[in-house]
Parts: C-alpha cells; structure tokens; sequence
C-alpha cells in the first residue's frame, strides 16, 4: 500500500519589509523550496515586492495583514500600534476599526495587480477572537480561500527545541484552536491540516529543516519562513530577525533539503493548486 501523501507549501512572511528581505524571498523560491510568500500591504518595500514578483510570477502570493508596526493604510497619517499589547489596548478601547485596516491593505494588494490565494497576520494577531472574526469575514468578502492556521503540529528531535516563551505562546495558541477552527468554518475559509514554524522562527537551519521534513504528518502543511538578505536596510529596521534570516535562507536551499523533499515523497504545492477536495482542513 502507498504511503499517504504529504504536501508542503513553504511560504514567506514579511514580503515588502524591506527590499533585502524581498530579495531573500525571491532567491528562496527560484533557488529553494519556498512556494509561496504574504505581501505586507504597509511595508516600505511593498513596490519593490510587487516589482520582483512581475520577474518571478511562479511565486505564489498572499497577504500578510498588519496590525502592529508601521503606517495605517485605512487611516493616512496615522501609525498602527507598536506591539501586540497596545494592539489589545486599542481593540479593548475600540481605537481601531480592525475591518476598515484590513480592507484597506487589500484593496492596495488587488490594486497592484495581485489576487491573494491566502491570508495570514504579521505576529499571528488573527488569534484575537475580534481580530479572527474580522481576518475571516475580509477573506471571505475577497474570495481569500485560505487562511494560516498558526499552531505547531507536536514534533520531536531538533525540530522541537524551543525558548520556553516560545513553547509557552505555543501553548496558548492551542488553547485557541477549537474558536479558530469554528469562526473559519462559519465564513466558509479554509486552512492546512498542519503548520509549522512558529517553535523555529529564527532558529533552523538545514539540520533542523530536515527533521521537520522527515516528521511531515499525512495531509497538507504549511511552514512559516522568514528568509532574507541581511543588508544595510534590514539591519535598521525595527525587527529582531535580521542575521537569522540569512540562515533561513541558507536552509530553504540546501541541497540536504532539497534531496530530502525528493527522498521522503513530499510534493511541493502552492495555496494556488491546492485542490479543496485533495486536503486541508475545513471545520
């Protein structure tokens, strides 16, 4: 009997942070096994994003709404909160209008000339119930099929260590899972049966990917990547991956990997091909 298929989808967030990141990105995915990447609508590199996927169309892409860090799109003079506590402050004071934002960073993507096959945010805040129903009911209003389920399959061996926030956040993010799933379902918005990166952001290398690899469930994945060049402009932007996403770069084309992808069986996919009746998880 044949094993049960595994499909993986690769994807890079952060797209349009900066134009050194943009350029990982693309090196990932013309050199490695990066299948898709999530445009930051704000970002301050968005143009140059949109400029090097023209060249590289095969690239896959989605949004990665933005509700912490950088200028408001809905409200034009205005910056978004700094951190995801403030965020909380602001949708507790009712200061945001989270819909009108994430609206209005779609509206830009489609007006570059991008239809997103998949949603996800920038530092997961969809795992606040208003910010989840709002991510959901934007998907769903712009045919946004998919969207990032951000809860760690369980993992053993390298693939597994983690800071213990890190695993802790994971935790909490576990907890969530069952309001996820149901307010997804209740839009008609599809997400993977599995994911993985969030134990890993900043830390894995090729040794590491490879172990990821060889524990792939049956079904679809999604892993989380932050790749990119470590310039002179990422290197004074207000992120703490810098130096690692070099390393992630470094990993998603090695040739370990790539040979690994091959040996194991796992096919390859973007949200694009994703058959609805071949995987992912539906509530």
């Amino acid at each position: 009997m044949a094993a049960p298929a595994r499909w993986l989808a690769v994807n890079a967030d952060d797209f349009g942070f900066t134009r050194d990141v943009n350029q990982g990105i693309i090196e990932a995915h013309q050199r490695g096994i990066l299948t898709s990447a999530t445009l930051m609508a704000n970002g301050g590199a968005f143009e140059d994003a949109i400029r090097r996927w023209r060249a590289a169309p095969s690239l896959d892409l989605g949004v990665h709404f933005v509700l912490v860090g950088g200028p408001s799109l809905s409200s034009p003079g205005k910056d978004l909160p700094p951190t995801v506590p403030r965020l909380a402050q602001a949708l507790l004071l009712k200061k945001l209008d989270v819909e009108a934002e994430l609206r209005a960073q779609m509206e830009r993507i489609l007006a570059a000339g991008v239809r997103p096959t998949h949603a996800d945010t920038h530092k997961h805040t969809h795992l606040l119930p208003s910010v989840l129903d709002a991510v959901a009911r934007v998907a769903s209003a712009y045919s946004v099929g998919w969207v990032r389920r951000p809860v760690d399959f369980p993992m053993t061996g390298p693939a597994a260590k983690a800071p213990a926030g890190t695993r802790l956040a994971g935790r909490a993010m576990a907890v969530l899972r069952n309001r996820f799933h149901r307010v997804l379902g209740l839009h008609g918005c599809r997400t993977t049966d599995w994911f993985a990166g969030f134990r890993m952001t900043g830390r894995f290398d090729a040794d590491s990917l490879v172990s990821l690899l060889c524990a792939l469930p049956p079904g679809v994945t999604e892993f989380m990547t932050h790749p990119g060049r470590c310039g002179e402009e990422l290197k004074s932007a207000p992120t703490r991956l810098k130096e690692s996403r070099e390393r992630e770069l470094a990993a998603l084309t090695d040739a370990r990997v790539i040979e690994t992808i091959r040996t194991e069986g796992i096919r390859l996919v973007s949200y694009a091909a994703l058959d609805a009746r071949a995987g992912g998880y539906l509530p």
